[in-house]
């Protein structure tokens, strides 16, 4: 995209006039166009394909966050999501960001782990320096499948040992093999590796191979982003910018110390990145199970992002977790949507999108956060649910729009109060 993702007024279009928007924005073909509307374009046949005994198909609304800059490139991010506030949300914290130049971020290489279990081991130790001795041919033979991932730059780069002297099954050895999976997702690259060494790595350890599959907690594969906003940026009618970043600072404090505030804290910043990993086709599940392991990583769970003052008094937040996502393979091939999403993201490769994704959770953070300390997290939340308030109360049509903005309007964001207004 080589125009800014900042679109005015965009909020106020009709969905067909945003989707028109972004086509033209993003370059896109009207055949893109009519793929992101959502209208019967992932056809039975291929529904059937993707998944088993397939009665149908099932959506939800897709929306685009704008603003987003990262690393100094603009985006339009593509979010599938069926909570109110989300898109809304990201969307003006990447606003409030962009005045100071954005988001930046960095990826690492896209390492991914399997692991091969070897249990009934007599010795754990000497297992470990026998499958450590044979390292170098356990990679040679790992690489002998797949030319194509090799010839890209991939491909098994290290083995690592893991013993476990004691277990509810006795002792056991791991060996965990390390590839560079480059823009795959690399799930069904690591697990065809492990298959082919646990025969040969239960033989070194002298004991008997059991798991052969990769882990979800890729922490060779950690993504971070970063943002400063000045103070003046968070100001509000009735509160100072300074009292406001205090005010984050002091609501993330709460999440660092405390895993019962962590936990909500953490799925605030994963409402903001799963509609963009299922936009795209991802495996949410993956993201969410890596997130949250790492955020036990030290053995106690917290927060996946710290925010805080700056020398020069400025909010700075941070984010690091592990990103596994993927631009070649599963549904990012095969869902026509999820093909016109990526499209919209104009990302080149699966860390870009990764890191996107990491500007993505940080703005959800941010605003979570920022409500919190302000307003507080219903008044906004329930004035963007107004709507789906009034379909529930029975409205329709023109009626949706009308009752909403008077609920809102008369603080009863109530099904009781729409009906009313409905006669």
């Amino acid at each position: 995209m080589t125009e800014s993702s900042e679109i005015k007024g965009f909020r106020n279009l009709s969905p067909d006039a945003r989707r028109e928007t972004v086509v033209a924005k993003t370059g896109l073909t009207q055949e893109d166009g009519a793929v992101l509307s959502g209208r019967d374009i992932l056809p039975m046949e291929l529904a059937n394909g993707m998944i088993e005994n397939v009665i149908g198909k099932f959506e939800i609304p897709m929306g685009v966050a704008t603003n987003f800059r990262v690393n100094g490139k603009d985006y339009l991010v593509p979010m599938a999501v069926e909570e109110p506030s989300v898109v809304a949300a990201a969307s003006y914290m990447a606003k409030l960001a962009r005045v100071a130049g954005g988001f930046t971020a960095d990826a690492d290489d896209p390492i991914m782990r399997a692991q091969i279990q070897v249990l009934h081991v007599a010795d754990v130790e000497a297992a470990k320096d026998a499958i450590l001795a044979d390292k170098a041919a356990l990679i040679e033979l790992a690489n002998s499948k797949d030319a194509v991932l090799i010839s890209l730059g991939g491909g098994c780069k290290d083995i690592e040992v893991h013993t476990f002297a004691d277990s509810p099954v006795g002792p056991m050895v791991v060996a965990h093999l390390l590839v560079d999976v480059r823009d795959a997702m690399g799930a069904n690259t690591v697990n065809t590796m492990a298959e082919l060494l646990a025969p040969r790595v239960a033989a070194l350890a002298g004991g008997q191979s059991r798991l052969r599959i990769l882990s979800n907690l890729a922490d060779r594969r950690l993504v971070r982003a970063r943002v400063e906003v000045s103070t003046q940026t968070l100001s509000t009618e009735t509160l100072d910018g300074a009292e406001v970043a205090q005010g984050i600072v002091e609501a993330c404090a709460l999440a660092l110390v405390d895993p019962y505030r962590a936990a909500t804290h953490n799925k605030g910043i994963m409402n903001g990145i799963d509609p963009v990993v299922v936009a795209t086709g991802n495996d949410w599940r993956a993201i969410e199970a890596g997130a949250h392991a790492f955020a036990a990583i030290s053995g106690r769970y917290t927060a996946l992002t710290n925010w805080e003052i700056g020398a020069e008094n400025q909010l700075v937040g941070t984010i690091e977790l592990p990103m596994a996502l993927g631009l070649v393979g599963g549904a990012t091939k095969t869902h026509p949507a999820a093909q016109a999403a990526l499209k919209v993201l104009n990302v080149k490769s699966a860390s870009e999108l990764a890191m996107v994704v990491a500007a993505v959770g940080l703005a959800q953070n941010m605003a979570a956060l920022r409500a919190l300390a302000t307003e507080g997290i219903q008044k906004g939340h329930m004035a963007l649910h107004a709507r789906n308030i009034a379909i529930v109360a029975g409205a329709e049509g023109a009626d949706i729009e009308r009752v909403a903005a008077a609920i809102v309007e008369e603080g009863d964001v109530s099904v009781d109060a729409a009906k009313r207004l409905l006669g």
